[in-house]
């Protein structure tokens, strides 16, 4: 058995085959009586080695940047809950059928800040960095910040990690915002109301030994992105 790192989580060693299993029949049986059946395999399969990822990470993000967060807590930490907020969606089953993780930046209050991710399922993988769906007054503002700066946003886009990753990408408006120009060299950026860089693998990449390096590389490669976004928030990126 491994020895537990100080804080008693043991060094990342790999996702069991059961990671995947788990949501795919959690899929099939998305419902309390089955989760809460088995809530310790949850723990044993999911919760336990997805915290011992994280805390992989936080040596690696913080050569990155230091401002961003990498917190291995099942609870108030990096880690998303498995429990879905069907508050406002059709889609009423109750819990998520995949895994995920937000280092965010040390000063945002939520999902909705810089930051990097992770999200594992059955589905397939991605993990990346960026912003997604900010309030509208942190939105406007990186807006006009690439409006402002579009050299700068153009090489960004242009880099060779990005392109090979798919390039930047982000849910659009139908129309420019008001107050931006149509003809803007950066319009469909500036249609964007997230901004973020993923690289996707399939499902059996979770097996790679390998796979620290691998997010981290793809960390690294949404650096830029979130020192520009830090930039144009007033947030700091650097020591």
């Amino acid at each position: 058995m491994a020895r537990a790192k100080p804080g008693g989580l043991p060094p990342f060693e790999g996702f069991s085959p059961d990671f995947l299993k788990f949501f795919r029949e959690l899929s099939a049986n998305n419902d309390r009586a089955w989760f809460e059946a088995n809530k310790d395999r949850y723990r044993g399969s999911v919760v336990d080695p997805m915290l011992s990822f994280i805390a992989a990470l936080q040596a690696p993000v913080g050569r990155i940047s230091p401002q961003f967060l990498v917190i291995p807590k099942a609870h108030g930490g990096s880690l998303f809950r498995i429990y879905r907020d069907t508050r406002f969606s059709a889609d009423k089953t109750p819990y998520k059928t995949h895994a995920a993780a937000h280092l965010r930046h040390a000063a945002g209050k939520d999902a909705h800040a810089p930051g990097f991710y992770v999200h594992f399922g059955p589905e397939g993988l991605h993990w990346g960095g960026g912003i997604w769906l900010p309030p509208s007054a942190p939105l406007r503002a990186i807006r006009e910040f690439i409006a402002d700066n579009p050299a700068a946003w153009r090489r960004l886009g242009a880099a060779k990690a990005v392109r090979d990753r798919g390039g930047l990408q982000g849910e659009q408006l139908k129309r420019p915002p008001r107050g931006f120009d149509p003809e803007h060299e950066h319009v469909d950026d500036l249609r964007r109301k997230s901004f973020y860089l993923m690289e996707e693998a399939k499902p059996a990449t979770l097996r790679d030994p390998d796979l620290v390096k691998r997010v981290t590389a793809g960390f690294r490669a949404a650096a830029p992105l979130n020192h520009f976004l830090c930039d144009a928030l007033g947030l700091p990126f650097e020591t």
